[in-house]
């Protein structure tokens, strides 16, 4: 074998050997909700990788109440938008550790309404996909899904 060869078998041997321990030491942990009508829900509030954060999709409802929030798709946006920023905040985090969003609309007729109020909030412009889904829980017209970076 040429050196060149040995070069780069000796960095595919090392990008193997990072990535693998990198697997193996990442610890995975099961937050329960801060909330306690939330605790018995069949999924975590958030899931933390290492310094990465995984939240549960949330919908415009007002979680002292149990009932989405009145006044449409704007209303809904904005208190989406607040129970993430709980769920963050019990995390140590803030909206600006947000890196990516999945945004689910009822109707793609409500994407520039939801725009106007989302774009207030993330002012960091993180990454984010949207889409339109017939089905939304609790009849909502948004629920929306982050990952943040600690």
């Amino acid at each position: 074998m040429k050196p060149f060869h040995y070069a780069l078998l000796s960095i595919f041997i090392c990008g193997v050997m990072a990535t693998t321990y990198a697997q193996e030491d990442t610890q995975l942990i099961f937050h329960k909700s801060h909330e306690p009508k939330k605790q018995n829900a069949p999924f975590s509030d958030v899931v933390q990788a290492g310094n990465m954060f995984f939240l549960a999709g949330q919908i415009g409802m007002d979680h002292t109440t149990r009932t989405l929030v009145e006044g449409g798709i704007q209303a809904e946006t904005e208190q989406a938008i607040k129970n993430i920023e709980g769920v963050l905040a019990q995390h140590g985090m803030t909206l600006d550790h947000v890196v990516k969003c999945t945004v689910i609309l009822s109707s793609m007729d409500d994407f520039s309404a939801f725009n106007e109020i989302y774009t207030q909030y993330f002012t960091k412009k993180p990454a984010r996909t949207t889409f339109a889904a017939a089905g939304i829980a609790a009849n909502g017209k948004i629920e929306i899904d982050v990952i943040a970076v600690k």
